[in-house]
């Protein structure tokens, strides 16, 4: 009986292990080089993970907010994809920097020419773009994601405040406060587009968020153990106490 109690918090302990560390790396994300900030131009990151064992990703379509159109969006070249960007008329021109803007960018589709992102790989989609909004917090990105046998994954669903994360959730960009120097952080689109051009493209990994995503699954896996630790002492304990 109480084997059996410790076999059950061991596999709680390893569901719960399950559970934290698959979100670290499952998702299609956007985060930027460096800052954000509103009014700025700055170089976002759309990291792709390969969810698949036996297919490769072969394309990634990105539809731009309409609700606050970027300018702006340069995709860095990358050796092995092909980069179509479309542009749209706006229903309504916006004016940025003096400038009123009859179009945007709506949509940027990589798609691979060989053999795309192989199982147990991400790959980076890096992109210059401004000026961000000031007037928002946040720009959501829809995202289609296919694999080499035609599946398609839709990352559309939005995150809403207060609820429960969606099964396949927009990536998300996170705007930061404009800087007290009037730069709004990047502070021309030159800079950002030579930090895009200068930027190795990473096909295979990155060691940094490697480094990040192991030392969160090794945390969450010490809990465990220590849980397991402590629940086999407490049942030892009751042993001897029985004797």
């Amino acid at each position: 009986m109480k084997a059996s109690r410790l076999a059950a918090t061991g596999a709680l302990a390893g569901a719960a292990v399950l559970a934290l560390s698959a979100p670290a790396f499952a998702h299609v994300t956007v985060q930027p080089e460096g800052t954000a900030a509103k009014g700025g131009y700055a170089v976002i990151d759309f990291k792709v993970p390969n969810e698949r064992d036996d297919a490769s990703t072969t394309s990634l379509e990105v539809t731009f907010p309409t609700d606050h159109p970027l300018a702006s969006a340069l995709p860095q070249p990358m050796a092995g994809w092909k980069i179509q960007v479309t542009k749209s008329k706006l229903a309504k021109p916006v004016e940025m920097h003096g400038e009123k803007i009859n179009e945007a960018v709506s949509k940027i589709t990589w798609t691979a020419e060989g053999k795309g992102v192989e199982p147990g790989y991400f790959q980076k989609f890096p992109v210059s773009v401004g000026a961000l909004p000031e007037d928002t917090g946040e720009l959501v990105f829809k995202a289609l994601q296919t694999y080499s046998d035609n599946e398609v994954v839709r990352w559309i669903e939005v995150p809403q405040d207060g609820q429960k994360e969606p099964e396949n959730p927009a990536p998300v960009l996170t705007l930061s406060a404009a800087s007290g120097d009037g730069h709004h952080g990047t502070a021309t689109a030159e800079d950002a587009s030579d930090k895009t051009t200068t930027a190795a493209a990473d096909s295979s990994g990155d060691t940094d968020d490697g480094t990040d995503t192991t030392a969160r699954v090794l945390g969450v896996v010490g809990i465990a153990v220590g849980a397991l630790g402590v629940a086999y002492g407490v049942l030892a304990g009751r042993r001897r106490t029985d004797a």
